[in-house]
């Protein structure tokens, strides 16, 4: 089993007390109207491990089906409408399957089978086997015969990477040839997303900041960087002294909080500020050791609950992140706790349709912004590469291990074997009564670029350069008609898939 969470790994947050009542006073001063000051508070929520492919890649057969109009957007190309508005209808994509009788250099499972192509397929159960999104991995799912970028993206490896990964797990998983590396949802399994990413405002160019895992991508999703590494923190290493968000909205004044879920913890009966630390990812900077050990910026690192609880009392932060709640098995991450109660991606998304829905109806409505997105694609199909991106910091990876993919001499730096490329699509969508009207984004984006709105909205400077290099997001609200001053009703998200860990068929 493959531990989402590294010892020690924790998420921030806070709120000081002794600046709630001057900073509640200000936000209920009259916003400057048409400009991001209309938002007064910026919600951050990222699932776990999916693709845009593999979510939302049927967007336009949605369209199709509830009377949208149809737009570019550039889903799995089956979907797309044989003509009209590009991209158009195109095969299903497919890639080289496994072929275990002839093992991959430096894999232990197959190589590259290109008689035997795998298609994109529709998942007939709700429930997956994990497979990696590591640096080697995603690499390889690059291309399997140039993984360290010395070409275009050939954006075929992924089944190779997710049957390599079945079969070093011990005991092995089930799908032990990666098929699932192919499969994709559509409106029938995620009917509370479709809907909201269709109402409201999206992207078809939204990527995780790196070809890596979770803890690497939420590095930059606090701090825009992450200062090099490539793999988790282990023991002997410390947490990263790089500057947070969270840091910067302290010293300049604007009230924030960590929200991080109870359950399956052991802090359902006991949710301490210490406790909730070791479920959070602000573990990861030395700042998160100043928060947990500050009685005023501890207050700021709080229970899921109190999320409900600010949306009624209207005591919302300006800037809140809330946690996945992983130990509960409800971030949408393909399945690794026990076979025996597999998580389901309908589970996952029932929990943030409540999350959601609880702000639309509350009164902190009229002035917020939900940034909902994932952290990583999880190794899941996405028919487009990864886009060049400027180096954070400089400082090129630094902990790879003898064999990784990039450690050869003269490879680090160059291609892909540095920070300078995004790593895959993620779903993504704006929720906000000034969000525009199923409205999609074609600008290329990592997802610091949520980052770079909190620091336009509140006039902080730039953490490193790549959320430096982000727009600021403002192209997907309408602050002059205020499009959503009256939420949408949303239906209620299907629960009743089959759910099951059976190897799928194509």
């Amino acid at each position: 089993m493959r531990s989402r969470y590294i010892s020690g790994l924790a998420l921030l947050c806070g709120m000081n007390s002794l600046l709630l009542v001057g900073c509640v006073g200000l936000r209920n001063q009259p916003a400057t109207p048409g400009s991001l000051e209309s938002i007064n508070h910026i919600i951050i929520f990222a699932q776990e491990n999916r693709s845009l492919d593999h979510y939302f890649g049927a967007m336009r057969q949605y369209w199709a089906q509830n009377g949208f109009a149809d737009q570019s957007f550039d889903g799995l190309p089956q979907f797309n409408p044989a003509s009209g508005v590009a991209p158009l209808q195109g095969p299903a994509p497919a890639v080289p399957g496994c072929d275990p009788t002839q093992p991959y250099p430096g894999f232990d499972a197959c190589s590259p089978d290109t008689s035997n192509l795998i298609s994109s397929f529709h998942f007939t159960s709700v429930c997956q086997e994990e497979q990696s999104p590591f640096w080697d991995e995603s690499h390889v799912d690059w291309d399997y015969n140039a993984p360290t970028g010395t070409g275009p993206a050939a954006l075929n490896g992924f089944v190779l990477t997710a049957a390599d990964d079945a079969r070093q797990q011990s005991p092995p998983l089930m799908d032990t040839n990666g098929i699932r590396a192919m499969g994709y949802f559509d409106a029938s399994d995620l009917n509370y997303y479709y809907f909201m990413a269709s109402n409201f405002a999206t992207s078809d160019r939204w990527f995780s900041p790196t070809m890596d895992r979770t803890q690497i991508n939420r590095m930059y999703l606090l701090a825009a960087t992450s200062a090099g590494h490539a793999v988790p923190l282990a023991a002997p290493e410390t947490p990263l002294t790089a500057t947070t968000i969270f840091e910067e909205l302290q010293n300049a004044g604007i009230t924030w909080k960590i929200y991080v879920d109870t359950g399956g913890t052991t802090c359902a009966t006991s949710p301490t500020p210490a406790c909730l630390y070791n479920y959070s990812y602000i573990n990861e900077f030395t700042y998160g050791q100043t928060i947990v050990n500050s009685p005023t910026l501890s207050q700021n690192l709080v229970p899921l609950t109190q999320f409900t609880t600010d949306l009624q009392n209207g005591t919302l932060p300006q800037v809140a992140l809330i946690e996945p709640p992983s130990s509960a098995g409800l971030d949408e991450h393909p399945n690794d706790f026990d076979i025996s109660s597999p998580a389901s991606v309908q589970g996952g998304a029932q929990f943030a349709s409540s999350l959601i829905n609880g702000l639309m109806n509350s009164s902190s409505w009229r002035d917020s912004a939900l940034l909902f997105t994932y952290d990583e694609a999880g190794g899941f199909y996405d028919h487009v590469s990864p886009q060049p991106m400027p180096s954070p910091d400089g400082i090129a990876p630094m902990d790879l291990l003898a064999g990784d993919i990039c450690d050869a001499p003269g490879q680090i730096g160059t291609g892909t074997c540095d920070f300078t490329y995004t790593g895959y699509r993620v779903p993504m969508m704006v929720v906000s009564p000034y969000a525009k009207k199923n409205y999609v984004s074609h600008t290329v984006f990592d997802y610091t670029a949520i980052l770079k709105l909190i620091e336009t909205r509140f006039n902080l400077p730039a953490l490193t350069k790549r959320d430096a290099a982000q727009a600021d997001m403002s192209e997907f609200f309408d602050f002059a008609n205020v499009p959503w001053a009256s939420p949408p009703n949303p239906p209620a998200q299907a629960t009743g898939g089959q759910c099951t860990l059976t190897p799928p068929t194509p």
